[in-house]
């Protein structure tokens, strides 16, 4: 029988909370919603507002994985739903609003991508992202350089940057917009790729090409398109451990000597909350959103 539980006044079903889902470490499902509960907190207010991209992966990262965009069957008609525009027509998204809409979808097993947009405004940036992403043999190290380089040329426009992990091999660089158009984001965005790799050649590559990217860092600028999604802040990932794509200090990305050093796991997250608290909270902050020049 599913057991229920009661969440801020919603009943959730939760079902097979023995079961491994990250077999390196025989984290459990029961584990997972634990997490998601005691990070809801900070997690809560960077997923608030925008439209849910769900990657499901219900046996665990060796499992079947699959990106869902509609509502899924079966959602509770407590669970608040948007129609969003989309060039192939509008679709009907997940929006989660509260703890227990948390609950429901870490029930079904998935990391949160969310756009760069707000329900409210949707198609008009209000983040701007650069995913760095390691080519073997670099690797967080390699990216960690390469986003000391863009930090401190955000700031030359007056952007304040911020970083956090991947929750798998590299970095994400957020920054807070004032609404644009989603398009001049990722026009900023690629110029700035291009100025990366124009500095850093043996260091950066600003194309997806596969054959360009072995020990650079691809500085991938399209994830501000309005149609793409990033991996939210403090989400589990779907990967052999339970990693966090998690917030770090620029202390952390200066003195980053190996990739071990900004891996950070589930377990690893509340004491790094209750020493930092939410290291991205400025991302939140509408006063101190950037403009693009």
């Amino acid at each position: 029988m599913t057991p229920i539980t009661e969440v801020e006044g919603r009943r959730v079903a939760l079902s097979n909370l023995e079961k491994v889902l990250y077999p390196a470490t025989g984290f459990t499902k029961g584990e997972v919603l634990h997490y998601y509960a005691t990070t809801s907190a900070v997690l809560l207010p960077h997923l608030r507002d925008r439209p849910l991209s769900f990657l499901r992966y219900p046996d665990g990262p060796d499992g079947q994985m699959f990106f869902a965009k509609n509502v899924p069957p079966g959602t509770p008609d407590w669970v608040t739903t948007a129609e969003v525009p989309r060039s192939e027509g509008p679709a009907r998204m997940v929006l989660v609003q509260d703890l227990a809409s948390l609950i429901w979808a870490a029930n079904l097993v998935t990391e949160f991508h969310t756009p760069q947009w707000v329900i409210d405004a949707p198609g008009r940036a209000d983040r701007l992202v650069f995913d760095l992403d390691p080519g073997p043999p670099a690797t967080a190290v390699e990216c960690c350089e390469v986003a000391l380089w863009l930090r401190e040329r955000l700031a030359a426009d007056g952007i304040e940057a911020y970083a956090k992990t991947s929750g798998s091999k590299g970095l994400h660089l957020l920054a807070a917009l004032q609404p644009c158009p989603s398009e001049g984001a990722t026009e900023y965005a690629k110029e700035l790729a291009v100025e990366a790799e124009k500095a850093m050649p043996r260091l950066v590559v600003h194309r997806m090409t596969r054959s360009l990217r072995p020990g650079k860092v691809f500085v991938d600028w399209s994830q501000n398109a309005a149609r793409k999604t990033t991996a939210t802040p403090y989400t589990l990932r779907a990967r052999a451990e339970p990693l966090v794509s998690a917030p770090v200090t620029w202390s952390e990305v200066e003195e980053c000597g190996a990739p071990a050093q900004l891996t950070f796991r589930a377990q690893d997250l509340a004491p790094r909350l209750q020493d930092y608290g939410d290291l991205l909270g400025p991302l939140l902050d509408r006063e101190r959103a950037g403009s693009l020049p």
